[in-house]
């Protein structure tokens, strides 16, 4: 027998049509979504064109190429970067562990070039901020004493900060830096503490030693009060009886120069002072008194 021929249709189907009417479609739908792009407010687009930067795009919405161009986009706001652990030793060579953080941002004109050398903010930390923090903490820290760098801590913090600041070149602001922690060692801070309590016992001694001195001086001051009190008393008393003695020493003298002066007065006053009853015992052989008739006539 001979074979059968077979016969092919050579037109498509209807649903190959549908799937090219689709992949069109979604191309042109790519195509015009593709074409525009958007930036945040606190972030800037670098714009580019096949991998090469043509130029920067303010925050809104842009427009670019559609699968030639890219938008790479930067934050420029405030930033912060912590490290911990960071090795150092002070002056007088007591090794101390610190602790603190970097407050950055990137200024908006900067970030085309931030893009070329470091790619991203945080290629940029990595390469330049990472490098200098350690390296800047441990030199301040070298530049006082343990005791010093404690007391002085806000001074030492502005130094460090200006350290950090002329020392990071690139597109890149230091706003702050700020010293969280620092660790001494377990045996340092023992002494310092022994230290502190002889002081307080010192400082302690000093205030008993001032407050009995200024009870003693109290004291003094109260008893010559009192002594001066005293004597003014006494010499008060001394002139009053001064006074008083005076004044009796004068009326005798002035009673004694009356009756010197008229012998009568004196007959008169026994007269006044006589109630006319003569005496009741005598003695044997006495006279009895009499008055001077005579004379007080």
């Amino acid at each position: 027998m001979p074979p059968k021929s077979q016969t092919f249709n050579a037109t498509p189907p209807k649903s190959f049509g549908a799937i090219i009417a689709g992949a069109i479609l979604l191309a042109i739908i790519a195509t015009v979504m593709g074409s525009w792009f958007t930036v945040d407010q606190g972030e800037r687009g670098v714009h580019l064109r096949n991998g090469k930067i043509i130029g920067t795009a303010e925050p809104g919405l842009g427009f670019k190429l559609p699968f030639f161009d890219s938008i790479a986009k930067i934050s420029t706001q405030t930033n912060t970067v912590s490290y911990s652990d960071l090795q150092a030793y002070s002056r007088d060579q007591q090794p101390a562990k610190l602790r603190a953080s970097v407050t950055f941002s990137v200024p908006p004109a900067e970030v085309e070039a931030l893009y070329s050398n470091f790619r991203s903010i945080d290629g940029m930390v990595a390469r330049l901020i990472d490098r200098q923090v350690p390296t800047q903490i441990e030199n301040v820290f070298g530049r006082y004493n343990a005791i010093s760098v404690v007391q002085e801590r806000s001074r030492f913090v502005a130094e460090t900060t200006e350290a950090i600041r002329k020392s990071t070149h690139g597109p890149v602001e230091i706003q702050s830096v700020q010293i969280e922690n620092i660790d001494f060692s377990d045996a340092y801070e023992r002494s310092v503490e022994d230290r502190m309590r002889a002081e307080v016992e010192v400082q302690t001694q000093r205030q008993n030693l001032e407050k009995e001195r200024v009870t003693a001086e109290i004291a003094v001051t109260r008893a010559n009060a009192d002594a001066d009190s005293q004597l003014a008393r006494a010499k008060a008393e001394a002139e009053a009886i001064r006074i008083r003695g005076e004044a009796e020493a004068s009326a005798i003298r002035s009673r004694a120069d009356a009756l010197a002066q008229n012998q009568n007065l004196v007959e008169l006053t026994k007269a006044e002072r006589w109630d006319g009853a003569l005496p009741k015992t005598m003695l044997p052989n006495t006279t009895i008194p009499f008055l001077d008739a005579k004379s007080s006539r």
